[in-house]
């Protein structure tokens, strides 16, 4: 998501602008098509993805989800999020800044929407730190969600929590920031992804991994998205943010192409708006700006990687 020069180079690269060639063998040509749709989607029919999230950044998530066609809407008390679900096309719950309360109302909203078959977003943002989040992200392996986007670092303690990989010592929480580089977490985002399918109604899920170059899998197919800008790490709220625009894609598309199509929006946005600004402030203005004037076929013919 930050830096794009580290691409892997044991992968086919595509350059950017996107070239073209290749994408039938590598099943692309259908993968942009869907990622196309669902921009389109966003923009004509303006789906509203509800947040819980991180009361930080939750002004950058909102007008974030508004900049990228959506509508948004934000709350923390349980009964209010369960009832405005039925008229969301999906949800977005990050667990950053915890409050006392959150211990219950979490898994609760989890449970509801588990039975309601209700898609949503997952950001287990510091995940590995303190009892009581770590209750909550346990809590949510019998309720999962729809899609997890995280950084490495969160991708692998949340599947270490839920018993899928084992524990690795040399893996440790360091705050929301991520100690791990996106490959070490290949392993455990496949089989995050795998879970989440096999809990899904109609079998679909995916996990999105932030880093220098982005990952996204539905558990089968592991995809990268190089691009972005180092700016994204000096303001605070592009990961969250992400994770409710994800929630505004979820709520028109698949899962996979969900992800897919918000990580390639914003790492176009972020490369525009580095060209536009001269530090964080007038970079987190340009990025919204630049989440609002990027056009589908911009989002649909980003550069990426299959592995």
């Amino acid at each position: 998501m930050s830096d794009s020069s580290h691409i892997h180079r044991n992968e086919r690269d595509i350059d950017s602008p996107y070239n073209g060639s290749g994408d039938d063998a590598d099943g692309l040509a259908d993968v942009r098509s869907r990622i196309r749709a669902a921009a389109e989607a966003v923009r004509s029919t303006t789906p509203m993805a509800q947040s819980f999230t991180n009361f930080v950044t939750i002004n950058l998530v909102a007008n974030a989800q508004l900049a990228a066609g959506g509508t948004a809407a934000m709350s923390f008390l349980p009964d209010d999020v369960i009832d405005t679900a039925a008229i969301a096309g999906a949800d977005y719950v990050n667990v950053g800044t915890l409050l006392p309360f959150y211990k219950d109302a979490l898994p609760r909203i989890a449970r509801a929407f588990h039975k309601s078959g209700h898609k949503w977003v997952l950001d287990p943002v510091a995940a590995g730190i303190g009892s009581t989040r770590t209750e909550i992200l346990r809590s949510f392996r019998a309720a999962p969600p729809t899609v997890v986007r995280g950084n490495a670092s969160e991708i692998i303690a949340l599947a270490t929590m839920w018993g899928l990989i084992a524990p690795d010592d040399a893996t440790r929480p360091a705050g929301v920031e991520s100690v791990d580089e996106v490959d070490a977490a290949v392993d455990a985002a496949r089989r995050l992804a795998r879970f989440l399918a096999a809990s899904a109604p109609n079998g679909g899920a995916a996990v999105a991994v932030s880093g220098a170059v982005d990952l996204v899998t539905d558990g089968d197919v592991v995809y990268r998205l190089p691009g972005g800008s180092a700016m994204m790490t000096k303001i605070t709220g592009a990961g969250c943010s992400l994770g409710g625009v994800t929630a505004v894609y979820l709520a028109v598309a698949d899962p996979l192409t969900a992800a897919l199509a918000a990580t390639a929006l914003y790492n176009r946005a972020g490369e525009i708006a580095e060209t536009r600004s001269h530090g964080p402030g007038s970079f987190q203005v340009a990025f919204l700006d630049a989440l609002w004037n990027v056009t589908a076929d911009e989002v649909a013919s980003s550069p990426i990687q299959v592995s």
